[in-house]
């Protein structure tokens, strides 16, 4: 408080002393006035205009010099459509530094656009000593030149593939790790971008100290533009970045374009980074978006981002759908068949939007490859979707495959056949081409999960030849397979779904059999045989030709009734609805045709049932029901 009354004094006191007329200097003497001098001087060196509360009162005062405005040679540079005319304007006009790693950087960019890169005939242009005279004003002045122009310099230099031992680069390099504190956000991304996986000393150094400082400086970014540029190169950042940008691309998500989100969910998906938060807010703000925004782009590249990511939004799928239907005979096959394997994955069928694939199917068949034909087999097997107009549907594809199955890679194939007999179109030659020893012997090469994947696959299609084409003259003559050990972790409703069939044959095992795997490639939750009077009986003694051993010798009792249990998961049902997969509507066919009356028990209708009693009275009418339905057929 005393020094701002003191300073006010100062000011009150020089404005009066300004003011007042001068003595005569002859009336005081010079020792008087050399002290008055001084004190005037220390005044005016204290004094204000303003108080310190006040805000500067000079609208002209600058404390940032002012960015010169483009001069003609500027312009004439910007319009310029070939390199020599940015040499020639060089020589004309160019006198600093900051023109020099601007005319550079245009002359790469005319160089790119004219020649498409720097080859080996281009690399003779770097020689130009008007090009080597802009290159020595960058050296020589390189501490005058702005932060944007020299970091655009640096990135021309890298795109003229100037050799590491290049003065010009050298010292450009050392100039951008001096400064990289002083760069802005924007600046500091574009670096990590263009500088990622380049080699070099310096190069690695430029581009960790750029990230180094995004990572500590992410709470500066203010726009959604910079958030989707970053993320969209986030296989170049740390991940600890990219938690930081996620955050920060959640905080923005209302201001993101349809763009930025389609962007944003792609980069996400290449990353295999699973944000929820983040993806159903975008999907949220998708949604809002006018169909004006929903181009077939976005919704390919949505499909695929939510593909990947196993992201579910029954809201969002169901847009896309509609939005996507009236277009489906414009589409080229890759985005059919890639937007049906992304819906595929998901396990999200919408018939009349794959009635329309498969439409597009039969009347574009020649545009297609031979391998999205596979896919949007493969696609259609995993929904178990048959198309109305099958017939049509699948002579066509019979057609490609007749000439072009034995050609395809082993894994492949055996995908291609499976599908085949998940929807009901295979033919026996199909199968007994992959039941082969030699094709067999391929699928063993690799890893043990993926080995024993196609293993299975192999025995549900010995199955279907077994099964579905016993009246084929080869359906007895394929070589067995060996039949994988089920899994001995046990989810909560199959372990629920014992204890109720032990609880119905008295804890008596010798009646009931858990965790059958059959040889036909399924494993049974449970097995009962019921006689005639639905009693459970004895079946050790009893032959089983769906066991590898075969067990007993007796035949199955007059009247008597196989009976398969199967439970149902919530991940064996299409999306939001209690349609089976085709994998396993292919089981319970497989299952009934081997004999077995098959009591399916779905988890929606169990987990219902909360006593012991009301399950064993639930598993008892599933029985009669089931029993008396095949009675009836």
């Amino acid at each position: 408080m005393a020094t701002r009354l003191f300073r006010r004094y100062a000011c009150v006191l020089y404005r009066a002393s300004s003011h007042a007329p001068a003595p005569p200097a002859a009336s005081l003497p010079p020792s008087v006035t050399r002290p008055a001098e001084v004190q005037r001087a220390r005044g005016w060196l204290w004094a204000t205009n303003r108080f310190l509360c006040e805000g500067s009162t000079d609208k002209n005062e600058d404390h940032f010099p002012a960015i010169p405005t483009p001069t003609e040679v500027d312009e004439l540079v910007e319009k310029a459509a070939a390199p020599e005319e940015i040499l020639e304007a060089w020589v004309a006009h160019g006198h600093n530094g900051n023109q020099a790693a601007n005319y550079l950087v245009r002359w790469t960019l005319l160089v790119l656009k004219t020649n498409g890169k720097f080859t080996g005939q281009t690399q003779k242009l770097i020689m130009d000593s008007r090009l080597q005279n802009m290159m020595d004003t960058i050296v020589n002045q390189v501490p005058s030149v702005w932060n944007g122009n020299l970091v655009s310099a640096l990135r021309a230099l890298w795109i003229m593939r100037v050799p590491p031992n290049v003065r010009v680069l050298r010292i450009v390099q050392v100039e951008v790790l001096w400064r990289v504190r002083r760069l802005t956000y924007k600046q500091l991304g574009l670096l990590a971008d263009w500088g990622s996986g380049r080699k070099g000393e310096r190069n690695v150094a430029i581009v960790r100290a750029a990230i180094k400082q995004m990572e500590l400086r992410w709470t500066e970014i203010a726009d959604t533009k910079t958030v989707t540029a970053l993320m969209s190169k986030g296989h170049h950042l740390s991940p600890t970045l990219m938690d930081r940008l996620e955050d920060k691309a959640l905080e923005l998500a209302e201001g993101f374009s349809s763009e930025d989100i389609r962007k944003v969910c792609v980069s996400l998906a290449f990353q295999s980074r699973r944000c929820v938060p983040l993806l159903r807010a975008l999907s949220y703000h998708l949604l809002q978006k006018p169909s004006s925004e929903f181009t077939t782009a976005l919704i390919v590249d949505m499909a695929y981002a939510y593909g990947k990511l196993s992201f579910h939004h029954s809201q969002v799928f169901q847009r896309m759908a509609s939005e996507l239907l009236p277009r489906v005979p414009e589409l080229v096959p890759a985005d059919v068949t890639r937007c049906a394997k992304s819906l595929g994955l998901l396990k999200w069928l919408h018939i009349p939007l794959f009635e329309a694939f498969a439409e597009h199917y039969i009347v574009n068949s020649e545009g297609y490859k031979t391998i999205q034909l596979c896919n949007l087999l493969m696609t259609f097997a995993r929904l178990g979707f048959q198309p109305s107009r099958g017939d049509a549907f699948f002579s066509k594809i019979h057609s490609v495959l007749e000439d072009s199955l034995s050609g395809l890679e082993p894994h492949l194939k055996t995908d291609v056949v499976w599908s085949l007999c998940a929807l009901q179109q295979s033919r026996p030659h199909y199968l007994i081409l992959l039941t082969q020893p030699s094709h067999v012997a391929k699928l063993s090469d690799g890893k043990q999960a993926k080995t024993e994947k196609y293993q299975l696959k192999l025995l549900h299609i010995a199955a279907t030849l077994c099964l579905e084409h016993s009246g084929s003259t080869h359906a007895t003559t394929s070589p067995p397979l060996p039949v994988p050990t089920s899994s001995s972790n046990l989810s909560p409703l199959q372990s629920s779904l014992k204890e109720a069939l032990l609880s119905f044959v008295g804890q008596r095992t010798e009646f009931l059999r858990t965790g059958v795997d059959t040889v036909y490639g399924w494993t049974l939750d449970g097995e009962l045989v019921l006689d005639c009077d639905n009693k459970p009986i004895d079946m050790s003694m009893l032959k089983a030709p769906h066991l590898p051993s075969g067990r007993g010798g007796q035949n199955l009792p007059m009247g008597a009734h196989r009976l398969a249990f199967v439970a149902w998961e919530f991940p064996n049902f299409c999306s939001n609805s209690k349609d089976l997969l085709g994998r396993f509507a292919m089981m319970k066919r497989h299952l009934q045709l081997a004999g077995f009356i098959v009591v399916e028990v779905p988890y929606y209708e169990w987990l219902e049932i909360k006593t012991d009693r009301q399950k064993l009275s639930y598993l008892k009418d599933k029985m009669g029901k089931a029993v008396a339905e095949d009675m009836a057929k």
